[in-house]
């Protein structure tokens, strides 16, 4: 069965075919600056070689079908015919309080999630876009939506809600949802396969650290809590969001610099984390050479970072009454040795004791970086949440055969 996987942003497609259930990947790339003069799609060949097209591609619908002459080219194409592809699943940001599983998409389920729009004003009508572009290039080809709320649907009340006016939840849906849920369920039942146990017997702290970056804890293959809120900038610090912060900070901020809702969110969003305090860029490969270069600002902005990823750690120990495993994933957590290092620091009261000589060559594969007598296990999981969607819309689609 050939799945194509999609990803659609406010300006971006991502794509993977997958051979399922061999989990092979047929092809992969992606198309930037949608609705710019200057849009290319890159992607790369079965040798491994890179290869950039520039395209002017005015909207969705333009870009997915310029991805399925590329597929089916005789050039660079890895399938004879659209008629080969079976499926499509989509990565769907929120879902609300909708969707706790992922769903094969009809109208009501598009009804359903232009639903949560507000939730989501950047990424659901991109989703949606993506959905409505392939019913018109691949006409009764069955499609498949993903939300990477779904996963956080587990969690109790208690955890997902905001201590504001109950009124608030009851007409505008105003509580914790958390994202990366993809990420975190991939990982989170990757490990316990990796590690030869049972979801249902552990309690995990999943970090999914990146420059966006959330953490949960999953206690009996279930998510209990997560660090993300109503949007994704709740929790850590990030590249460039702020994390959590006093509301009242929020407000006297507005005030004191004539700040507006819609301004006051781009500060917060776009203007803070780690870019906010260095000053220099987001990017954290940038931020440690700084770092290395003594710079004063850009060790604050990571003791910052590594600070807050050990707190929640702590948190969320405390909350499940123990841990079994830490796992580091995303760009950074799988990368970056320093950020596993430095985030474990003193947590050796839990029983954390971290093989430093293991976790300084690992990069981007899986391995446990603790020590043998280390109570709690370490280890690195890369996060593939392509081939959980993959994975989803091959299953949805055999259960309903």
């Amino acid at each position: 069965m050939k799945i194509l996987v999609l990803n659609c942003g406010s300006s971006s497609i991502k794509y993977k075919l997958f051979e399922m259930p061999a989990k092979q990947v047929l092809a992969q790339g992606g198309i930037e600056k949608i609705g710019l003069k200057d849009s290319f799609l890159k992607f790369t060949l079965p040798s491994g070689e890179k290869k950039i097209i520039e395209k002017e591609i005015a909207e969705h619908t333009a870009g997915i079908e310029f991805i399925l002459s590329i597929l089916t080219s005789k050039e660079y194409g890895v399938i004879s015919s659209l008629s080969e592809i079976d499926a499509v699943g989509h990565r769907v940001v929120h879902g609300g309080e909708k969707f706790s599983s992922s769903v094969l998409i009809d109208q009501e389920v598009i009804d359903m999630t232009k639903a949560c729009n507000d939730l989501a004003p950047l990424h659901n009508p991109a989703n949606l876009k993506g959905i409505d572009a392939v019913t018109k290039a691949l006409p009764g080809v069955p499609q498949v939506g993903v939300y990477d709320t779904a996963f956080h649907q587990t969690m109790p009340a208690k955890a997902y809600m905001y201590a504001v006016p109950y009124e608030l939840y009851e007409k505008y849906g105003v509580r914790r949802y958390g994202f990366h849920g993809t990420s975190h369920r991939y990982v989170s039942r990757r490990v316990c396969e990796f590690l030869g146990v049972a979801p249902e017997e552990k309690k995990i702290i999943t970090c999914h650290i990146g420059n966006g970056g959330s953490i949960s804890d999953v206690c009996n293959g279930k998510c209990v809590d997560t660090s993300m809120g109503l949007t994704p900038l709740e929790g850590l610090m990030m590249g460039t969001r702020s994390g959590d912060i006093d509301a009242g900070a929020v407000t006297y901020i507005m005030g004191k610099e004539n700040l507006d809702a819609a301004a006051m969110n781009d500060l917060l969003n776009k203007k803070s984390g780690v870019l906010g305090i260095y000053g220099k860029s987001s990017d954290m490969r940038d931020l440690h050479s700084s770092v290395e270069a003594g710079e004063e600002r850009a060790i604050l902005a990571e003791e910052m970072y590594f600070y807050r990823i050990r707190k929640y750690i702590g948190a969320y120990a405390a909350a499940m009454g123990g841990v079994d495993i830490i796992l580091f994933t995303g760009g950074v957590g799988e990368n970056q040795s320093n950020c596993r290092s430095i985030a474990c620091e003193g947590l050796e009261f839990m029983g954390v004791e971290i093989d430093e000589a293991k976790n300084d060559t690992v990069r981007g594969e899986e391995a446990i970086i603790s020590t043998p007598q280390s109570r709690v296990t370490v280890c690195v999981i890369p996060t593939d949440e392509e081939l959980m969607i993959a994975t989803d819309t091959m299953e949805i689609l055999a259960a309903k055969k």
